[in-house]
């Protein structure tokens, strides 16, 4: 039984510490849309979603009324759209059809984004995977809504570095395609090592293909309320902040497993995960980078940094799974650097840098998240970052992913304006030696030695 107390405390976290919930996703799988004709299949998938998420927006916008929980976005994924369109997708140019079809289908249900618009290719790509990495760029020009995510490497199959190359020339390419809106069009593209087939959070999210049919995912956000808890607990030893994080990530998880019950039953549709990420927006107050100030940093990228955020991403997850039998995604703290004023502080202030990013991100959530680069980085220098990220995930066993924007026109000092959650960015260094005659090689790097666990 809920008591008064946890009411009025609940209140207070939504009223004085940016708590939210930050996203319900509807997981809609597309594979009985596959058809080999493809105006078919591009009516077909206009249906299926249309269909199914017709009410999400209805009963997420009814539950924020009723209890007053604010809730950021509602969203879609779908299969990834490699699988669904290959027999009827024959070019680059067949794919940005569906994308058309998907951004049109995400306006008329009215939700913020729908995630899919992805290939795995971990192991190696066919030509329809191929196919579909190279008409990313044209069809998040060409679309508002949609995302795209491709994961090119596994812990149990290693790194495909012809994706990774590839990849690098594709976000460049994207860059390019969108450097009107400061190169937007990276913001929604993902590069993944390990991606979670039930993801809630964009630009990352879709339908894996072990899922059923249609799920209701949910993401909860609150590093307000962390940070707020911390505060009463300053100059505790470790043990004592390890259980007050526990406890205060326990109560977040409560509100969003309520939320995910909540929608799943005005749905009709079953309810998948709670995500228990502490993703951070732009707000004051709402920032993962004080969490780990409040810790006892004077900035994040201090010595010590790996070490508070590794303890912090430890005890939400342990909070969390005990408050919900279905916790997946991500879970733990995210660390995009536009979207968290603390981050952007830090790196303004000398004290972040891109490699100390990656450091943390052995330890994080997810990994280099929202990064502003100078616009002319080479393609095979972000083909090198993403290998990197894509090792330390695989290594790790773990989930890493890169969402880097090289923004034409712009250099090293400048700050490029996003916008709502996506914030704005200061353009950090890269490390300006090549590593042109790594990237070409091509092949596939082999698993690490402890993933054969058969």
């Amino acid at each position: 039984m809920i008591n008064i107390w946890e009411v009025n405390e609940t209140n207070k976290m939504i009223e004085q510490e940016n708590l939210d919930v930050r996203t319900i996703t509807l997981g809609i799988s597309l594979l009985d849309c596959i058809d080999a004709d493809l105006p078919k299949l591009n009516d077909n998938i206009y249906r299926k979603i249309t269909g199914v998420a017709a009410d999400l927006v209805k009963v997420g916008d009814e539950i924020e009324r009723n209890y007053c929980i604010p809730i950021v976005n509602k969203r879609i994924s779908v299969t990834p759209i490699a699988l669904v369109g290959q027999a009827a997708c024959r070019t680059p140019e067949d794919f940005v059809s569906v994308a058309r079809t998907l951004d049109r289908a995400a306006k008329a249900v009215g939700v913020n984004f729908i995630g899919g618009y992805s290939a795995l290719v971990s192991k190696g790509m066919t030509a329809g995977d191929e196919n579909l990495i190279r008409s990313i760029p044209q069809a998040l020009a060409e679309t508002e809504r949609v995302c795209s995510s491709v994961n090119v490497g596994s812990t149990k199959t290693g790194i495909d570095m012809d994706a990774v190359k590839l990849m690098g020339e594709i976000i460049r390419e994207t860059a390019e395609r969108t450097k009107e809106n400061d190169s937007l069009g990276c913001a929604k593209l993902v590069v993944f090592c390990n991606a979670p087939d039930d993801n809630p959070f964009m630009a990352g999210a879709f339908h894996g293909v072990t899922e059923a049919d249609a799920v209701v995912n949910v993401g909860v956000s609150g590093p307000g309320v962390v940070k707020k808890a911390l505060e009463e607990v300053r100059g505790a030893d470790f043990g004592e902040l390890c259980e007050t994080i526990k406890r205060t990530a326990f109560k977040i998880t409560r509100v969003g497993q309520l939320v995910a019950q909540e929608a799943s039953r005005r749905l009709g549709i079953p309810f998948g995960i709670i995500d228990l990420s502490l993703a951070p927006t732009p707000a004051v107050g709402d920032s993962v980078a004080e969490i780990l100030e409040e810790i006892g940093l004077e900035r994040a990228g201090a010595p010590g940094t790996t070490a508070a955020l590794a303890l912090l991403n430890d005890q939400v997850k342990k909070g969390g799974i005990m408050a919900s039998s279905y916790v997946g995604g991500l879970s733990g703290a995210f660390i995009p650097v536009s979207e968290d004023q603390g981050m952007i502080d830090a790196v303004e202030a000398g004290a972040l840098t891109l490699e100390k990013l990656e450091a943390m991100t052995c330890v994080c959530s997810v990994g280099l998240d929202m990064i502003a680069i100078p616009g002319d980085a080479a393609p095979s220098t972000i083909s090198g970052i993403l290998a990197d990220e894509m090792a330390i995930g695989m290594v790790n066993q773990k989930t890493t992913a890169v969402r880097l924007i090289p923004v034409i026109g712009k250099d090293v000092g400048e700050t490029v304006e996003f916008g709502g959650l996506l914030g704005h960015a200061p353009v950090m260094p890269v490390n300006r030696f090549g590593c042109e005659a790594f990237v070409r090689r091509g092949g596939r790097i082999p698993a690490p030695i402890h993933s054969f666990k058969n």
